[in-house]
């Protein structure tokens, strides 16, 4: 049998592994593999497809692997729902005090209550959404 075939059964291998571990690094080992069937195809030479394969997978690992744990670790970029709209500015269309209030958030309308209890504000004022509690605004 061929080499080429034996790097191609070598490939699927890695990619049974990586399925059942979850490791990405198999999938790199799979895709030097791949790049020595390749070779293999090319030439004979053994010693040259262990190279393509050595050089590859290093090259894929250490690319892929730092940037894979930079976004794995950093926050997540696009905040959605209620947690998109805190931090947000909003508009008091109702008096706003520790009972209930009016404001316009987001181009909609919002109940909403201040943070403090002595907090107060009038219609026309800029407020900040603090937190979300169900469908009420708590505001400062």
């Amino acid at each position: 049998m061929d080499f080429w075939v034996w790097w191609l059964i070598a490939a699927g291998g890695f990619g049974i592994a990586l399925v059942l571990t979850t490791m990405p690094e198999l999938g790199m080992l799979g895709a030097g593999a791949v790049a020595a069937a390749v070779t293999a195809s090319l030439t004979d030479n053994l010693v040259l497809q262990v190279l393509v394969f050595a050089v590859v997978s290093t090259a894929l690992i250490a690319v892929v692997r730092p940037i894979a744990r930079r976004s794995r670790n950093g926050p997540p970029e696009l905040r959605s729902g209620v947690d998109a709209l805190k931090g947000r500015s909003a508009v008091v269309l109702e008096r706003v005090d520790v009972n209930n209030g009016r404001i316009k958030l987001a181009g909609e309308e919002w109940s909403a209550r201040s943070l403090g209890d002595d907090d107060a504000f009038e219609p026309g004022t800029q407020v900040s959404v603090v937190e979300i509690d169900g469908a009420t605004a708590i505001v400062m």
